[in-house]
């Protein structure tokens, strides 16, 4: 109940804002029937986020004048095929913060994304939902680390939308003794016309694992790009993750193509490990998926979507198209949903 006051007392402030202020209540609800086979198991379910992540969130500026404004986001996460916030620690998990911005560009303080996440999301035909999401590579190697979508107590600036083209972000977030909070990143990046490239930096403070030599900086390097060639825009990424001797590095590249009131995405992507830790190797431990979907939008608000992704694991890997899976077990998904955002 207290969650809901909470909610109604944000909607009353939206409905009072100044001509000075606005407070926006905004939201997307994504549900979609799916089926996962992992190895010999498969699983049908009705799964939240196939397109879109489902979210419920209230967003806000006031102008302070002089070309400054203050800003505020809070976003909440949940499955809407259960009701349950998605993240159970926390009731804003995808996003709280708090901005100053003006013509020196703006820092944000809270809960947000890594600039090594949006390095390889924003060029990701799949991004990181449903049965082609990305975000299934990005492995931890075995650390303590949990940086690698988003960060708590993390201070970002932001370059000034200004520049000819040229954007970026620099990021640090206190650990405040937690392993694997600890976090300093950043991205610079330029988009003008048809292009759009970046390069992303990342290192995360981790516990040292026996065999790794006091190793303690889990480490992340994205390189993103895209092109649009009018009847088909080209995607694709580079994203290696590094701890000690071990690597996984991966390659991506994919394709939206418009077709009428749709969009057809195709996507390949290919997991490489590499190196050992405590004389075992994860050099076989290999993935490639193979992924196509298509969206089509009834409204500018609503989409009906169908997403079909098959992945093929090698050595011990166990990467899913949902769900858990066995070490070297193919997974296939696919899925079709509706999504409506507000």
């Amino acid at each position: 109940m207290k969650k809901l006051a909470t909610l109604a007392v944000l909607a009353t402030l939206a409905a009072g804002a100044s001509a000075q202020s606005s407070v926006t209540l905004f939201g997307v609800v994504d549900l979609a029937a799916r089926n996962v086979k992992n190895g010999d198991t498969s699983v049908k379910s009705l799964a939240s986020g196939g397109l879109n992540s489902s979210r419920l969130g209230v967003r806000g500026s006031e102008d302070l004048g002089g070309g400054l404004a203050a800003s505020f986001w809070l976003e909440h996460g949940f499955n809407a095929d259960t009701g349950l916030q998605s993240d159970t620690t926390r009731f804003w998990g995808r996003r709280s913060t708090i901005s100053l911005s003006g013509g020196f560009g703006e820092v944000r303080l809270g809960r947000d994304f890594t600039p090594t996440y949006t390095g390889y999301t924003d060029f990701d035909v799949f991004g990181d939902n449903g049965v082609a999401a990305g975000g299934k590579f990005l492995d931890k190697l075995g650390t303590t680390v949990d940086t690698n979508t988003r960060a708590d107590n993390m201070v970002s600036y932001f370059l000034p939308r200004d520049l000819g083209g040229f954007y970026g972000q620099v990021a640090v977030a206190a650990g405040e003794g937690t392993s694997g909070k600890k976090y300093m990143g950043g991205r610079l990046g330029y988009k003008a016309g048809a292009l759009n490239v970046s390069l992303a930096y990342g290192r995360t403070d981790v516990t040292p694992l026996a065999g790794a030599g006091g190793e303690d900086q889990y480490k992340t390097v994205v390189l993103g790009a895209s092109y649009d060639l009018g009847m088909v825009q080209l995607n694709g990424y580079y994203d290696q993750k590094k701890y000690a001797d071990l690597k996984l590095a991966t390659y991506n590249i994919g394709a939206t193509v418009p077709m009428g009131l749709g969009v057809l995405r195709v996507g390949y992507t290919a997991a490489n490990a590499s190196g050992a830790l405590g004389g075992s190797s994860i050099a076989s431990n290999d993935a490639k998926q193979f992924a196509v979907g298509y969206v089509y939008n009834l409204s500018k608000r609503t989409a009906v979507y169908g997403t079909l992704a098959r992945i093929n694991n090698d050595g011990a890997a166990v990467y899913t198209a949902g769900g858990t899976g066995a070490a070297g077990k193919d997974s296939t998904g696919y899925e079709l949903g509706l999504r409506h955002s507000f």
